[in-house]
């Protein structure tokens, strides 16, 4: 089997590498030379375009930006795909999006799997990183082989759509977290506490989450280097709040959150680092959030573990 691999940005390049590592003959095609370079010196073929890497590949794995993006590759490779292959899609994208994708790739005879990915680069470079996996199950149970091997905890979600609803969903609880992160440590900051202790006590209360569990350590070492930028955040949270407006839902949270990053990303670049939200509390209120100890970069200590299928009872 050869697989086809697009999109080698900080997840998709660590996501390729949990696949050389494990044997999988592997080519890779991105705008990036360098991107590509650091893969075809452990063993990766390399393709110039996606309509190149087309034809060579028996699955087709694609990790980009956007779905504009996403769109544009897929419709300029499929012409040139062999009936019968797998189409793995692995990018933040929209629902309707996936769903007319996944049609024309029926046209091609190639099958679509949808397969957002959430946990972090640091989870994505050790294979511990979630998976979510919406299409139908045949389409699911030909490619959980390599989605083992991808991550560790995989869900099938339901049929074309419901997956990347599930990962703006989720996006979007990362961000309202970490922006609710920003203003309690503006609040324990301005009353004196102590910046380690403050980050420890949340960590073990019921006020903890996975952003502030990850995030907030980069915050109080002050690198903020998720490997994750305000763009990004722009857009996987306006992809939520087109979901909710879609399905007559009224949000109250979603606005103010958007409009907090928009101004983040007013103050210190599109490309900033996401969690760069709450310098603002910094900037305004004069304190720092910095406390001793804390890491510049995350590294997923757990153990690699075979990944696995979440069955959910109903």
């Amino acid at each position: 089997m050869i697989v086809g691999f697009i999109g080698l940005g900080n997840v998709g390049s660590k996501l390729a590498g949990s696949l050389l590592d494990e044997g999988i003959e592997l080519v890779v095609c991105d705008l990036d030379p360098e991107a590509v370079a650091r893969l075809t010196d452990r063993g990766a073929g390399a393709a110039s375009t996606p309509e190149e890497l087309a034809p060579r590949c028996d699955v087709v794995i694609t990790c980009l930006p956007s779905p504009a993006i996403c769109a544009a590759v897929v419709e300029a490779m499929l012409p040139h795909m062999r009936e019968g292959t797998l189409w793995m899609e692995m990018s933040t994208t929209d629902a309707d999006e996936v769903q007319r994708l996944g049609a024309a790739a029926a046209e091609h005879g190639v099958t679509l799997l949808e397969c957002p990915v959430s946990g972090g680069c640091h989870r994505a470079a050790t294979g511990n990183i979630s998976i979510f996996a919406g299409g139908p199950r045949e389409a699911f149970d030909r490619g959980l082989p390599l989605l083992k091997i991808l991550g560790r905890k995989i869900l099938h979600t339901g049929g074309w759509g419901s997956a990347s609803v599930l990962k703006v969903v989720t996006n979007y609880l990362a961000a309202i977290h970490l922006a609710a992160t920003g203003e309690a440590f503006a609040v324990a900051a301005k009353a004196g506490l102590d910046m380690a202790t403050t980050y420890h006590a949340i960590a073990i209360s019921s006020g903890n989450s996975f952003s502030h569990e990850t995030e907030g350590q980069l915050i109080c070492n002050g690198s903020y280097d998720i490997n994750f930028t305000m763009d990004l955040v722009e857009k996987d949270t306006d992809l939520f709040l087109d979901v909710g407006r879609t399905n007559g839902v009224d949000l109250e949270l979603g606005p103010v959150v958007r409009a907090a990053f928009a101004d983040a990303k007013d103050r210190y670049g599109a490309r900033a680092l996401s969690p760069r939200v709450v310098q603002r509390w910094e900037d305004d209120l004069g304190v720092s959030f910095r406390a001793p100890g804390f890491p510049a970069d995350l590294i997923d200590t757990e153990p690699r573990v075979d990944g696995y299928e979440i069955i959910v009872d109903h």
